[in-house]
């Protein structure tokens, strides 16, 4: 068993074959995914749950990513308010800050980060967190790590800080606030030695597998669209790291998926 913990199933990139990707997905043991809801940002912000509703096995996230934060307004907000009752919606995200792309002024990152950490709280749901620096820095992470200590600790409802690319005392950080750490196929990339080392120090009841998918396809698919199914490689790479094997990865995250977003394992 796998999930796919984190995927981007909307969009022009799995136009043509979604329902193929989905099937192929299942046929190599990925019994459930979370379909995350920014799509192309204000207009798209129901993308995830008209997915999710579409399938059992899947759930969805709602959120405006941080490339698009100079383009939200009241009513998204509230559009978002609305999508986050629906009951395949598990998670808030991604949200967060990216200083690699700057899209969206720093500011303005920071404000609609904010906004979205309280209404996330309102709604009782955790949030799955997007953090991207510049090159040679960690100032995004320092940033992003320094509000969520302040805007969200106290809600108690932990998150999940998706594609980690930092290092163990920022996981560490994340981990003492009740976060998920979750790895992404950039895990087996040759010059991801920083990713591996905190792969490696992550409590194992803590880690969770994602694909990004359609992006950061793993090696041996470096190059290629990614798609759910290849979660076997993310988990494939973090066993050889553990001295675990795919398959020990594979139910030990989704086991993990389960106790951190209250769904039985027995419908996963």
């Amino acid at each position: 068993m796998y999930i796919d913990s984190h995927c981007h199933l909307d969009g022009p990139r799995f136009d043509q074959d979604r329902e193929a990707v989905i099937a192929r997905a299942r046929e190599a043991g990925v019994m459930s995914m979370l379909a995350i809801g920014t799509g192309d940002g204000p207009g798209t912000l129901d993308c995830a749950v008209k997915i999710a509703e579409e399938h059992d096995f899947i759930y969805a996230t709602v959120g405006i990513h941080p490339h698009e934060a100079q383009l939200a307004k009241d009513a998204d907000f509230a559009e978002l308010e609305q999508l986050a009752r629906k009951p395949k919606v598990i998670a808030w995200g991604e949200i967060g800050l990216d200083y690699y792309y700057d899209h969206s002024p720093r500011d303005i990152q920071k404000q609609v980060f904010i906004k979205q950490m309280e209404l996330a709280r309102a709604a009782r749901l955790p949030i799955v967190i997007h953090c991207r620096p510049s090159d040679n820095s960690d100032n995004a992470w320092e940033d992003c790590l320094a509000l969520i200590e302040q805007q969200w600790k106290t809600s108690g409802l932990g998150g999940v800080l998706h594609c980690f690319t930092s290092t163990w005392p920022h996981a560490k950080r994340a981990l003492d606030m009740g976060f998920m750490i979750s790895f992404a196929g950039n895990v087996t990339f040759p010059k991801a030695q920083q990713i591996r080392d905190s792969a490696k120090q992550v409590p194992l009841e803590r880690l969770l597998i994602e694909t990004d998918s359609p992006f950061l396809a793993p090696v041996p698919f470096r190059g290629k669209r990614n798609e759910p199914a290849f979660v076997k490689e993310v988990a494939r790479h973090i066993g050889e790291l553990r001295g675990l094997s795919p398959e020990d990865i594979g139910a030990q995250t989704s086991a993990n998926f389960c106790r951190f977003f209250s769904l039985p394992e027995s419908t996963i």
